[in-house]
């Protein structure tokens, strides 16, 4: 790795004294940073730490080549500071939240306004991007939207059918979760966790697990990181077949739809076949795995998992042999692979666009240093890219769980863990069937959590969803919609 302005180094997973993070000058900051994302990195977390004089700035960078991560902390700020974003789209969120939660205003940004809240008024207010012209209207969809799905406001630019800009407004679901863990941990912590995006339990309870043990110098014993892993390919496999249905079914092919449909209970129930609980929660906790498998659990679960595997594949082939369908899917909704890396995208939205970026691979935790699986990459950017991606990984990580479950790992679920050490700073990421879920710790000097911050892979991901709908017809929304699938609540917190 050659980095123009270095900054201190880590690994996923790692702790170092907050007192070894290298601090800078706002300015200084902002130049190492940037030289940091142009010597190809990418911005997995930025923001604020309170201090005695304002907010130090925090910024994460990962070096995926190198499996390699750079942190760097500014002074204290307390009003103003150059902005990233017209350089760097990626960072264009990030300081909208900076503004949004310590007011401090990023010099330069081009559209600065609330990312969940507007200082108490709620998240849909503020000025809205307008585009004018002869025939021009404007489309205004949600936040009550009419299937029962999660909250969010989208405010179309129209000039007849095509789309000229999309902006969104989410924020609806926001809890607080961020602020309710500090001082922690607490008896609720874990459960909050489990319930940031509910549909991704697994990766956010991980993640959060392997921060408080690498703050407190343990590690979870390598069963219960086999467990973890297992129960995080289930996951996958769940969401990228219900994925697939709902998006046959916003295409009106309904054989795919209603097998796919009824295939996804059936991932969810191996998962309740490990815990008890179809979502996974109550199975990850910090130091290792509340729940284990037995040879006779193991063997039914690999049994239902092959026929499962079978049934998926089959709809799945359905979907892709249907030229109605392909007709729907190809050239549909594209980001291109220049703005997936512009924007810092992560998951299978960016494996679709042809960007190799897996945390599974690039930054390995847990079991996955032990064990791979192939990262999953197609071209095109478009819908039929992003289901193509959700089939291929499906694939990929039910022969990864077969192969787990034949060949179990001995030893102990859990070990006790010492206290979190004080004044340290910890890094966990997990891919998630979404993308990469970034959680950083940073502890007081009694060891309770002092900041504590949540970077879900819907974060990073909304933004494509309104670049792609660009010159696209106002009536493909929902399908493209659907083929990125992001987390609202994940989103808000």
């Amino acid at each position: 790795m050659n980095i123009t302005h270095p900054m201190t180094t880590t690994v996923n997973g790692a702790s170092l004294p907050w007192s070894e993070v290298s601090e800078f000058s706002i300015d200084e900051f902002h130049a190492r940073v940037g030289a940091a994302l142009d010597d190809g990195g990418r911005l997995c977390a930025l923001f604020g730490v309170a201090e005695s004089a304002g907010q130090a700035l925090v910024a994460v960078v990962a070096f995926d080549a190198d499996s390699m991560l750079s942190i760097a902390r500014s002074v204290p700020v307390s009003r103003s500071y150059p902005a990233l974003t017209p350089r760097y789209p990626q960072a264009h969120l990030f300081e909208r939240e900076l503004w949004e939660q310590h007011g401090l205003v990023p010099e330069g940004h081009p559209w600065l306004k609330p990312v969940r809240l507007d200082h108490g008024a709620g998240p849909a207010v503020g000025s809205w991007f307008q585009v004018e012209g002869s025939e021009v209207h404007e489309v205004a969809v949600g936040p009550v939207h009419a299937g029962i799905i999660e909250p969010g406001h989208f405010r179309f630019q129209c000039h007849g059918e095509e789309v000229l800009h999309l902006e969104i407004a989410l924020g609806f679901q926001h809890r607080g979760i961020e602020e309710a863990i500090m001082g922690g941990p607490h008896r609720s912590t874990m459960s909050q966790m489990e319930t940031i995006a509910g549909d991704a339990s697994v990766a956010h309870a991980t993640a959060y697990a392997t921060v408080l043990e690498a703050l407190a110098g343990g590690e979870a014993p390598l069963r219960a990181q086999w467990l973890r892993a297992i129960a995080l390919e289930l996951e996958r496999m769940a969401n990228h077949t219900g994925d697939l249905g709902a998006m046959a079914n916003d295409v009106a092919f309904l054989p795919a739809s209603a097998a796919c449909g009824r295939i996804r209970g059936d991932f969810l129930n191996l998962t309740a076949a490990m815990c008890g609980n179809r979502f996974g929660r109550q199975l990850v906790r910090p130091g290792g795995s509340r729940f284990d498998l037995e040879p006779e659990r193991i063997a039914r679960m690999r049994e239902q998992l092959q026929a499962s595997l079978a049934e998926v594949n089959e709809a799945a082939l359905w979907l892709w042999d249907s030229n109605s369908t392909r007709t729907r899917f190809e050239g549909t909704g594209v980001v291109t692979d220049a703005q997936a890396k512009e924007l810092g995208l992560v998951g299978l939205t960016a494996r679709a666009s042809g960007v190799v970026r897996d945390i599974r691979f690039d930054h390995p935790g847990g079991w996955y240093r032990f064990a791979q699986v192939p990262v999953t990459v197609w071209p095109g950017g478009d819908v039929f890219a992003r289901g193509r991606v959700r089939w291929l990984e499906l694939q990929r990580s039910g022969k990864f769980v077969l192969d787990q479950l034949a060949s179990a790992p001995p030893g102990e679920i859990h070990a006790s863990l010492p206290a979190l050490g004080a004044e340290h700073l910890a890094v966990a990421m997990v891919e998630s069937w979404r993308g990469e879920v970034c959680h950083v710790a940073l502890t007081d000097r009694t060891g309770h959590l002092r900041r504590y911050k949540i970077v879900d892979p819907s974060f990073h991901n909304w933004p494509a969803l309104a670049l792609c709908m660009r010159g696209q017809a106002i009536s493909d929304f929902p399908l493209c919609n659907k083929s990125f699938n992001l987390s609202y609540c994940g989103f808000d917190l």
